[in-house]
């Protein structure tokens, strides 16, 4: 990727939450970077550090419980030296974020055309009327029928995928060249999940925007994005172009989550399931490959003690040589 093209370029993040008198990386030693009109897909299971990423990159933690170190470079400067007021001006103007759950991060007790003006108050000198009008073209722009009458109801009064394009159109109010979508479908039934997905390719095409995808849904990743970023207990384990992870995922966690899905060939097989669970950031492993005991029939030997990415083709990077000897516990000897 040319610098020029470069928006967003994230290097050596860690972010740690204090659980009594120490720090615990949620977020552990993550380097990334997002281009122009690219959909960067972050993936990986609950409590992989994908949300925290997100939050982090919007500077949303309380610095008293958190420790965030790393560089987060937007326009040559890194956000995490920023102080809210700074931040302030990024937010919604350069960065918009869409959450994963609007009813909580909408105000229940302001009207919808109030929320999304607020953005527009902050950010634009527009007049009373022209944020007016703005609004009900966001409304519009998101797919929303009669703005007019959404705009005087309140969150409670709307649907959950209502709720869902006001959060978008929130986040793309002062058309921001990034934008952060955090499960943006979770909750919502398959029609509406591919309306909003298809209101975000849309929004892409028209602004040219970088969007950071965080997803745990491989279908959505496999038709919408551009790159993909497997997350796991904090770290990226793989990454790639989404081509080249479909077609050749290496990393035993990757591997691992790609065979969990239900395939048409392999209906009348017991489905993969992925042994033992996520660990919890008290008992996270901090040295050793953390997808270990998940795989423990590999032998140790075959994991490094400090697994670093490894770039095995152009542009595929993957953590730690147990890739090179992993074989499903079904299989026999190596793959």
């Amino acid at each position: 990727m040319n610098v020029e093209e470069q928006l967003l370029d994230i290097h050596d993040l860690h972010t740690g939450f204090r659980i009594k008198d120490d720090f615990y990386d949620a977020v552990d030693d993550v380097s990334i970077t997002l281009g122009k009109n690219e959909i960067l897909a972050i993936v990986g299971e609950s409590g992989s550090g994908k949300s925290t990423l997100a939050t982090t990159i919007m500077g949303l933690h309380n610095p008293n419980n958190t420790r965030i170190t790393g560089e987060v470079i937007y326009k040559d400067l890194n956000l995490l030296e920023f102080n809210e007021t700074l931040y302030n001006q990024i937010r919604g103007n350069d960065i918009g974020m869409i959450f994963q759950d609007p009813l909580s991060a909408l105000n229940p007790l302001m009207r919808i055309g109030d929320q999304i003006a607020e953005s527009l108050s902050y950010h634009t000198d527009f007049t009373k009327e022209q944020k007016e009008a703005r609004v009900l073209e966001l409304l519009d722009q998101v797919g929303i029928k009669n703005g007019p009458r959404v705009a005087r109801q309140y969150p409670h009064e709307l649907s959950g995928g209502m709720r869902q394009r006001v959060i978008i159109a929130i986040a793309i109010s002062c058309k921001p060249p990034i934008i952060i979508a955090d499960e943006p479908t979770t909750a919502l039934d398959v029609t509406i999940q591919a309306q909003i997905l298809d209101l975000l390719t849309d929004l892409q095409a028209e602004t040219q925007a970088g969007i950071i995808l965080i997803t745990h849904d491989l279908a959505v990743v496999a038709e919408m994005a551009d790159r993909v970023a497997v997350m796991y207990a904090g770290q990226i384990v793989e990454q790639a172009t989404a081509k080249e992870l479909f077609e050749n995922p290496t990393h035993p966690y990757t591997r691992s989550l790609l065979n969990s899905i239900p395939q048409e060939d392999s209906m009348d097989k017991d489905l993969h399931v992925i042994e033992g669970i996520v660990p919890s950031l008290k008992n996270l492993p901090r040295k050793g490959c953390r997808f270990a005991p998940r795989i423990n029939w590999i032998p140790e030997e075959d994991h490094e003690e400090n697994p670093v990415l490894h770039e095995i083709s152009p542009g595929h990077f993957v953590r730690c040589t147990c890739y090179k000897h992993f074989h499903f516990k079904d299989e026999k000897g190596e793959v």
